[in-house]
């Protein structure tokens, strides 16, 4: 199946119908990250350090710019319109986040910044600012602890800001790090150990890391 066929499956062509369309249930969506090759299995070192059996590589759901913004309506019909019509900023942390928050403020009518690293702190830079008193969503592509999600609602709340909620396209469904209102649209509850305790690592497996934390 075809990028081409997927879309004519799971997305109109239509961009100004997209909020028209009915939310996708768990099989459809589990369906529609397996199809785009999003989901991947083998031996996997996740961004929040754990070893996985399963990695989640969303950028391959975003490649066609259209499903992108699919995928952020999509989320965005999880959460409450009370939040959804108080939102002044969408932000995501780099690099992962970047493209799913910018659809999701896309969808939402709202600027968009992000937040990225620099040695090794995550920090607002290319003269991005958050004022105080703005009402933050922050969009994020898969939340496993959610580390890099905290770092986020702290640069808000210390540029004064409130963050109303987390958005994510995959929510790996363990602990999380970050004390806001959260919705995930796919609920994916993938094995996952520290790196002490990974079956995979006991039976003499090399992992792979595939995330973007290392990028600068």
């Amino acid at each position: 199946m075809t990028k081409t066929d997927i879309m004519n499956e799971f997305a109109t062509p239509e961009l100004e119908v997209l909020k028209e369309m009915p939310a996708l249930g768990h099989d459809e969506l589990l369906e529609f990250f397996e199809k785009t090759g999003a989901i991947q299995y083998g031996h996997f070192i996740l961004t929040s350090g754990r070893h996985s059996d399963t990695y989640v590589q969303c950028a391959r759901a975003m490649e066609s710019p259209r499903l992108t913004v699919f995928l952020g309506e999509q989320t965005l019909k999880k959460v409450p319109d009370e939040i959804l019509e108080n939102v002044d900023l969408v932000v995501s942390p780099a690099v992962g986040g970047i493209t799913f928050g910018f659809a999701v403020a896309y969808a939402l009518g709202r600027d968009f910044i992000f937040a990225e690293r620099k040695e090794a702190k995550m920090m607002l830079r290319r003269s991005f600012t958050i004022q105080p008193g703005q009402k933050v969503l922050i969009a994020e592509d898969v939340v496993t602890t959610g580390g890099s999600v905290k770092e986020v609602e702290d640069l808000v709340k210390e540029a004064g800001g409130e963050v109303l909620g987390v958005v994510s396209l995959i929510d790996r469904k363990t602990d999380k790090k970050f004390s806001s209102p959260y919705w995930g649209l796919l609920e994916f509850d993938a094995k996952s150990w520290e790196p002490e305790a990974c079956k995979l690592c006991a039976e003499g497996g090399e992992p792979q890391s595939l995330g973007s934390r290392t990028l600068s």
